[in-house]
């Protein structure tokens, strides 16, 4: 939905910009004239509404700039829309113009506008001949901030006229406020759908197909009636929305099941999904190192594609796009991270006891991480290539016990470790509102279902 500040009778062109301030301008002197004398002549027809809606904005020096008519710049307002392009944003903004869309498309300091997420707003201003003054974009929380803080920064790009026919792009960090916000919603077709109607963004929504993608299927599981709530982070940036934060609780009803799932970090460090009953969702090890991609080759004997020979096959084969991301499958210690002879590029951790992780092919190993360092379940490590003995892109991902490989796909695999009693105390303590939150969603109308069943998420 666009949202303008001023609202008039819409034309087209660059002149319609001038149109609807002369416009607007009448009207408003028509109002203060007949607040002035306290009535409307009763012999003539009752004036056209006219909607003045006012916003407080935040100017900087140059925000606004002074005509010949001494206007002001014609502020308007967008949010990004599922599958928009940047040319139908710069349309519905009313600030559409090749030379823009060029700089736009070809400036390296303004990649970060093809960031479209859905329901983020773009911001520009325009003289009164229809020339950008500038363009904002809140696009990027910072990944770096603490997701369970008040405040954070996020990244804005602003476009602004150099006044000489072109356009300058830079960045900059803006202060955000961070703020639960609650949904719910009805499956009727798909996860996705359900989500859009309940406004619920995307990053969210695979926030919770990831967290209870081990007990539903969401592809093929899901019936049609089956309902959520959840209650998650969004990130604010002067009123408006800059981005998501984490999921903090879902409770999802599946086939008359209950599962549910709460955000838990013990004394600010490391924090994991639990149940409401305060058991872990989260594995010592995650299946595999990929979010999406298909077994090339498994675990055992086989026919060397590039030897000819048969050997045996240490681990399991994921092919996946060159450049896919590489995540860890299980805490643990860097112990190596280079170059190895027939694994290329190549990560191996010292995990929990006696278990290590190897993921090797790597076209380039994630930035920073080097021996010794410490590595979270789930963080990336790496991005998938074809280096040293590989025929195409794949990760080659091997789990050993005492350095001896085992089949990642079969072995019985370590649970987390449970709570000790007073990190359940603990734990009761922190989730007890959001646990309130999500009864009292499940009090409003047609949320109730006769008959359902919590079951346990372990």
């Amino acid at each position: 939905m666009t949202r303008r500040f001023f609202t008039a009778p819409q034309t087209s062109g660059r002149g319609a910009t001038l149109l609807r301030r002369t416009l607007i301008a009448c009207a408003v002197g028509f109002f203060a004239a007949a607040a002035a004398l306290g009535m409307v002549p009763a012999d003539e027809p009752p004036a056209p509404v006219q909607h003045l809606v006012t916003r407080t904005l935040p100017l900087e020096p140059g925000d606004i700039q002074v005509g010949n008519a001494g206007s002001a710049p014609f502020i308007s307002e967008t949010r990004i829309r599922r599958g928009d392009t940047l040319a139908a944003v710069l349309q519905r903004l009313d600030a559409y113009d090749p030379k823009l869309l060029a700089f736009l498309t070809q400036d390296s300091g303004a990649r970060s506008i093809y960031k479209l997420y859905p329901g983020r707003a773009v911001l520009a201003a325009t003289d009164d001949q229809g020339n950008l003054v500038w363009l904002r974009y809140v696009h990027t929380p910072d990944a770096r901030d603490d997701d369970q803080a008040d405040n954070g920064t996020a990244r804005m790009l602003v476009v602004k006229s150099n006044g000489e026919g072109g356009y300058t792009a830079s960045e900059r960090a803006e202060d955000t406020t961070t703020q639960a916000s609650v949904a719910v919603g009805v499956i009727d077709s798909s996860l996705f759908a359900a989500t859009d109607d309940a406004g619920i963004p995307d990053a969210i929504t695979l926030q919770i197909a990831d967290i209870l993608g081990s007990k539903i299927d969401f592809l093929h599981g899901l019936r049609q009636g089956d309902r959520f709530r959840v209650v998650y982070q969004t990130r604010m940036h002067n009123g408006r929305y800059a981005g998501s934060g984490r999921v903090l609780a879902v409770e999802f009803i599946n086939n008359g099941k209950r599962y549910d799932a709460v955000w838990f970090a013990p004394d600010g460090g490391t924090g994991a999904y639990y149940d409401f009953s305060g058991n872990s969702l989260r594995g010592a090890f995650l299946r595999t190192a990929l979010k999406f991609t298909r077994i090339s080759s498994t675990f055992g004997m086989r026919m060397h594609p590039l030897h000819k020979v048969w050997k045996e096959h240490t681990g399991v084969d994921y092919a996946a796009p060159t450049g896919t991301p590489i995540h860890a499958t299980a805490d643990g210690v860097v112990e190596y991270a280079g170059w190895q002879t027939g694994y290329g590029n190549v990560v191996i951790l010292k995990n929990y006891g006696k278990y290590s992780t190897v993921y090797a092919h790597q076209s380039h190993i994630a930035d920073g991480l080097h021996k010794g360092d410490k590595v979270e379940q789930g963080q990336v490590i790496g991005y998938v290539g074809a280096t040293g003995w590989a025929t195409g892109p794949h990760l080659h991902y091997e789990l050993r016990v005492d350095n001896q490989p085992v089949d990642p796909l079969s072995v019985d695999l370590p649970v987390a470790h449970p709570m000790d009693p007073d990190e359940r105390t603990a734990f009761m303590k922190a989730v007890a509102p959001y646990k309130a939150q999500i009864t009292l969603l499940a009090q409003l109308p047609g949320q109730q279902v006769a008959g359902s069943d919590r079951v346990a998420t372990r």
